[in-house]
């Protein structure tokens, strides 16, 4: 299995939201929060997201799944913005593994969370604080991704 490389995001990025999930039941609130903080307007049941706001749940929903089923909980979800860019950044506080890619997994065994992240976004990254491993993505923020990698 391959690794991300370890840089923290934009020092320029402020944060925006913050939410603490507990368990994996708390996803589906996180998902519906993003979208009503990224959008203005309360998701309905059913309704689809914008490309770019689908785009930060879907990660955001994958690597705090990731977080929750791995790692020691809280597991700790921020969205940052920088003038150009928004900022998925998850955090859980199990320093004692790195971050892998599940490049040689199979189809269908679960785990392409940092995949998906890899594939969606403009950027990925890793880094540690005393307490917390974080994971981050980055993405443009007008509703075109023009840069993002190809998968």
């Amino acid at each position: 299995m391959g690794q991300l490389s370890s840089s923290p995001p934009p020092t320029q990025a402020v944060e925006l939201r913050r939410w603490t999930l507990q368990e994996p039941a708390d996803l589906r609130a996180l998902r519906a929060s993003l979208h009503e903080e990224l959008t203005g307007d309360v998701l309905g049941e059913g309704e689809a997201l914008a490309e770019v706001p689908e785009l930060v749940a879907l990660i955001a929903t994958e690597l705090a799944t990731n977080a929750l089923r791995h790692a020691i909980p809280p597991t700790i979800v921020r969205l940052l913005a920088t003038d150009d860019y928004l900022i998925l950044d998850v955090a859980d506080h199990d320093l004692g593994s790195l971050p892998q890619l599940a490049e040689a997994r199979p189809v269908g065994d679960g785990g392409r969370g940092l995949e998906l992240a890899r594939a969606l976004s403009l950027d990925v990254g890793w880094y540690a604080t005393g307490t917390t491993k974080n994971i981050w993505a980055s993405f443009p923020r007008t509703e075109r991704l023009s840069g993002a990698r190809s998968a």
